[in-house]
């Protein structure tokens, strides 16, 4: 599991971009490059990382599902996703 911090950060940054994305898109449109650097950091969305919803693992996550591979799995393997099985031959 991720520290709460990390998780918190990661909130922050998602409504920092969501504030900010249409004024960020309209000063890149204009190609004020000034105006973007007043901008603060975290209103971009490169600065946002992919966690997983349920343990907030950054690394091994699967965009279609939202989660990582290890929650993914454990998911699967007890049929919580609908149309995946476990590979057996």
């Amino acid at each position: 599991m991720a520290k709460e911090s990390m998780k918190a950060r990661e909130v922050k940054r998602l409504k920092l971009f969501e504030k900010y994305e249409e004024k960020r898109a309209a000063l890149k449109e204009a190609g004020d490059f000034a105006g973007l650097q007043k901008l603060p950091r975290n209103s971009s969305k490169i600065r946002m990382r992919n966690r997983c919803k349920i343990t907030g693992r950054p690394r091994g996550y699967m965009r279609v599902f939202g989660v990582s591979r290890i929650t993914f799995r454990e998911l699967a393997v007890s049929g919580m996703i609908p149309g995946v099985t476990k590979a057996s031959w």
